[in-house]
């Protein structure tokens, strides 16, 4: 069992990228064969999922009784504002290379491309999510907005609890057992770290393998200024962490796991346990990032609103009408709404594209093109998904400790 130990103590980061380069030749050279190993991959998002309950609900609760109740609202009012001006920042950003490179110039539609588009639940509905009907649905169908609500209220009565004068040793066992209930969660999450390289290299093998280069040829030019639209977003994440002058190189070595993770399983909620994991990692408050992560996953979708800014400029350009000015500021106000709007929705991507196509007059039959690449651009834009959660924790945990040093 050398062979075991070795691999054990092998860095994550070396077996990652060992998987990724293994995968993607396994994948050319084996082609759709390669779907062999999708059960593989499959076990990974499943193990990923077994561990975000218990990993949200506990983080959570423990967080809570770290921090008082103000704060908390405090940080919560950040990490929203935070969210919603990067989403729309994140537009503009894809608008501007969209209208720079032109996508789609020398395409047109042929009138065979049609598919149905989930429908959109709307804000409302999203924001009604937040308080699940009962606690068990809320676990059952994976509400992540309402595992949050649930986990602030029960930490919200352990702190209470623990304040009070007559409920003080209940309160003090109901937190202790919580605390010890969280590492035990971070024991299990060692034990699935050691299995992600595995799930990668079987997710990307059937990936590359089942997409082939025929796709990419025939939608290349999209992909080439989508994925441009992504690295200048990253410029901007960066120049954030420089403005709170926290070092790029060391955040970008604690968050290179669960981007690369995000990039595989194209899953913003699936990666939380290791996006959870790195934050720890980075030093940051656990009250705050028990719940923007989450929460991030959610709404925050800063690559999905540059893959709505992009399908857009591209779109038109297909027809031959190029958006105006008015229309493109219409992308910016819907798509960010849109973001928000669409969380938790099975291809919420293709729902947003949909959301903002119909509210613009732009053809649905181009959705239906840009779904035949949807693998190759939900990597690039979930890996943003990820990494835009995590810059705007460590930005917002920066205003909180010059809080605490004034």
């Amino acid at each position: 069992m050398d062979w075991l130990k070795q691999y054990i103590q092998t860095p994550l980061i070396k077996k990652i990228t060992a998987a990724l380069i293994l995968g993607a030749a396994v994948g050319l050279i084996f082609g759709e064969r390669a779907a062999v190993l999708e059960p593989v991959g499959d076990l990974l998002l499943r193990l990923l999922q077994f561990i975000i309950l218990p990993l949200i609900l506990f983080t959570l609760i423990v967080g809570v009784n770290q921090t008082s109740i103000s704060r908390l609202g405090r940080m919560g009012g950040k990490v929203f504002i935070y969210y919603v001006i990067t989403s729309a920042l994140a537009i503009m950003v894809g608008i501007v290379v969209a209208r720079l490179l032109n996508p789609g110039t020398q395409m047109s539609l042929t009138g065979d491309e049609s598919m149905e588009v989930p429908e959109n639940p709307g804000i409302v509905d999203v924001l009604l999510s937040i308080v699940p009907e009962n606690i068990a649905a809320a676990f059952t169908n994976m509400n992540l907005l309402g595992i949050i609500f649930t986990a602030i209220v029960f930490g919200m009565a352990i702190s209470y609890l623990r304040d009070s004068a007559e409920k003080t040793e209940i309160g003090e066992k109901l937190y202790r057992a919580a605390d010890a209930l969280n590492e035990v969660v971070l024991v299990v999450m060692k034990g699935v770290l050691q299995f992600v390289p595995v799930g990668i290299f079987a997710i990307i093998a059937n990936v590359v393998g089942s997409q082939g280069t025929n796709t990419l040829l025939s939608l290349g030019n999209f992909i080439l200024v989508l994925y441009a639209a992504l690295f200048v977003q990253l410029l901007v994440y960066v120049a954030i962490l420089l403005l709170i002058k926290k070092s790029p190189m060391q955040f970008f070595r604690e968050a290179r796991t669960p981007m690369i993770t995000a990039f595989v399983t194209q899953s913003s909620s699936g990666t939380l346990p290791l996006t959870l994991h790195a934050a720890n990692n980075l030093g940051l408050n656990k009250s705050l990032y028990g719940f923007s992560l989450p929460f991030g996953a959610t709404i925050n979708m800063d690559g999905a609103a540059i893959r709505i800014a992009v399908s857009a400029v591209f779109a038109a350009n297909v027809i031959g009408e190029p958006l105006s000015f008015g229309a493109l500021l219409q992308v910016v106000i819907i798509g960010t709404l849109a973001s928000v709007g669409t969380a938790g929705v099975p291809g919420a991507g293709i729902v947003m594209i949909a959301t903002v196509f119909t509210q613009l007059g732009l053809p649905m039959e181009a959705v239906a093109l840009l779904a035949a690449v949807d693998v190759l651009i939900g990597m690039g834009a979930t890996c943003l998904n990820v990494t835009g959660d995590l810059i705007g924790t460590t930005a917002i945990n920066k205003t909180e400790t010059n809080n605490d040093e004034s």
